[in-house]
């Protein structure tokens, strides 16, 4: 029996609907197009992205190059994640017989310890030779771990330097695979090597931000919008960014309060542009950093203006103990998706792979409503969703129907993965010597992140 499409608990699906049945008509276009820009532009390793479903609007809220949920992915898709890896770590390192993966510090965090498993199984079956470098640092010896969900046995070796590369025990790896998004920065065994490493250490959190990301996701929306005819607001959440913040000791609230009202006033003039009658919200979020963590929704400038200590300090809070420095001020899109037998509030979430869709699953909550971020206690994710990956369409069924839905998921989510590789592009590029341009000729650059919006019709620039 296949499980439904989550319902959409909202009447104006009309917009959705109208971009839904362009993705379908226009599905060979679009993978031309795909096509094209991953000639240009190499794809990240591996990226999964969030997505938010209002009815009215089908939009990426967060990119993620570390993704830490490949135990969610539907089994069935094992052999299409095999060959992605494949076609992924020949990309970048033509040769690579053996890899090592060194993923994060998480030994307690059962679900994420299952992940790492996932990968390594996945990898070993793309026909490498795998083993597992940790940071953690008061582990001296090789130490195997039985997972508590699984009952796999999963063996942790430390990390070793020698010279310009890096090993465990006499294992020297050609390629090192980081499953650790760096946010407390980048450890000096891991700098200087002479082994390929991938993702680049740039794109860490220590080092990414969120606002620089969706700059070159606008450029994208742009462009695709204008070969489509559609307007890119119907896939681009509006944001604007504030580059010095401090919560708790309001140094830059000015700023906040002043692109907090800016983007209000941009997205009620969307909506009304739309017919839309929901009420407009903005999410504050640190511009680095993952895990849900310093994420707040403001409906109205009064919203920060009266933070209270507590909010203050929830908003000051990012992994590893690092202070929020800056915020990214993003569109609050609504998710009108609910799932289960409590009508949890639900998110997709795609995986991809080089530039192949590997399929997803929906992240639930019921304890959120659908204006609150997801990542949060009491979420649980529901992997069996996605039971036909979102590479294709089918003709022959609704636009809002399966497997048609999720392929317009898999359209917008292929735009998050091909902003992150300009975005990994461009890092490379200031790191070259000149401002190096990539193998195409091609150099990228975000668009500005308080730019006003154009307020009608598509876009075409």
């Amino acid at each position: 029996m296949q499980n439904p499409v989550p319902h959409l608990t909202t009447a104006l699906t009309g917009p959705l609907l109208a971009l839904e049945s362009t993705l379908l008509r226009r599905s060979a276009d679009i993978e031309a197009w795909f096509r094209e820009q991953w000639l240009k532009t190499t794809p990240p390793v591996y990226s999964s992205v969030d997505l938010r479903n209002a009815g009215f609007k089908l939009a990426p809220v967060d990119t993620n190059l570390f993704p830490g949920g490949f135990n969610n992915l539907n089994p069935a898709f094992e052999p299409l994640c095999i060959q992605a890896l494949q076609t992924a770590i020949q990309r970048v390192c033509p040769t690579a017989r053996r890899v090592l993966l060194v993923p994060e510090n998480h030994t307690r965090n059962k679900f994420y310890l299952e992940n790492v498993a996932t990968l390594v199984d996945l990898i070993g079956k793309a026909g490498f030779h795998v083993r597992i470098g940790s940071l953690i640092p008061d582990l001296h010896e090789a130490t195997d771990l039985t997972l508590e969900i699984s009952g796999r046995t999963l063996r942790l070796e430390p990390l070793q330097r020698n010279g310009n590369q890096v090993q465990v025990g006499d294992y020297v790896p050609c390629a090192v695979l980081l499953n650790n998004d760096l946010s407390a920065g980048v450890p000096d065994l891991l700098r200087g090597l002479d082994q390929e490493v991938i993702p680049p250490l740039d794109l860490g959190w220590h080092a990414r931000q969120k606002s620089n990301h969706f700059g070159f996701y606008r450029e994208v929306a742009k462009e695709i919008g204008g070969e489509l005819d559609i307007d890119p607001w119907l896939f681009d959440p509006l944001f604007r960014n504030c580059g010095q913040i401090n919560f708790q000791k309001r140094e830059g609230q000015e700023c906040l309060e002043a692109n907090v009202a800016l983007l209000l006033e941009d997205i009620a003039a969307k909506y009304k542009e739309y017919g839309i009658e929901e009420k407009p919200f903005v999410i504050v979020k640190s511009d680095a950093g993952t895990y849900g963590m310093g994420v707040m929704t403001a409906r109205s400038v009064e919203d920060i203006r009266n933070m209270n200590r507590k909010a203050r300090s929830h908003m000051s809070s990012a992994k590893e103990g690092k202070d929020v420095t800056g915020a990214i001020i993003q569109e609050g899109v609504y998710t009108f998706e609910k799932l289960g037998a409590d009508g949890a509030t639900a998110e997709p979430v795609v995986y991809m792979i080089d530039q192949f869709v590997v399929g997803g699953f929906y992240r639930l909550n019921s304890q959120r409503g659908n204006q609150e971020n997801l990542n949060a206690p009491g979420m649980r994710f529901e992997p069996l969703a996605f039971e036909e990956c979102c590479s294709h369409p089918d003709p022959n069924c609704g636009p809002d129907e399966r497997p048609n839905r999720f392929y317009a998921y898999g359209v917008v989510a292929r735009m998050a993965a091909l902003a992150a590789a300009r975005e990994i592009e461009a890092t490379r590029q200031l790191a070259a010597p000149q401002g190096e341009p990539d193998q195409a000729g091609v150099q990228w650059t975000p668009a500005p992140a308080n730019a006003r919006p154009r307020m009608a019709g598509p876009v075409v620039e």
